[in-house]
């Protein structure tokens, strides 16, 4: 069964750093690419950034360009996500997915319907 958990999410001021985490399971999580999303309320889930599964090689949204940094562990199943000089606009849901590489689109496509329940960042005094 495939299983995502993410966790690092809180409340923190405009500027600061959080560092995401997402363990996966259930499949062999160093032949994908893994992205994180994030969602807000009433709008859809949009790609942040992505590292592949052959070189790390890793690339974000312009959104987050310069700010935010993906790495993996694949010893530990695990994917990171360290976001600093946070903005109220980064407010959202994070999310996790393995994703497969598709020649015509940016990120990679979800590989997976199940996903995580994501962690809640929000930015704000």
């Amino acid at each position: 069964q495939v299983q995502f958990v993410e966790s690092g999410g809180e409340l923190v001021q405009p500027g600061g750093s959080l560092r995401l985490s997402c363990e996966a399971s259930g499949f062999s999580f160093s032949a994908y690419a893994m992205n994180w999303y994030r969602q807000v309320p009433g709008k859809e889930r949009e790609e942040v950034a992505f590292i592949s599964s052959t070189d790390h090689s890793a690339k974000y949204a312009d959104s987050v360009k310069g700010r935010f940094t993906i790495s993996r562990d694949n010893a530990k199943n695990t994917v990171y996500l360290q976001m600093d000089s946070l903005k109220p606009e980064d407010t959202a849901v994070y999310y996790c997915m393995a994703g497969i590489p598709h020649p015509d689109l940016e990120f990679p496509v979800a590989a997976f319907d199940s996903w995580g329940q994501g962690t809640q960042v929000t930015v704000s005094a």
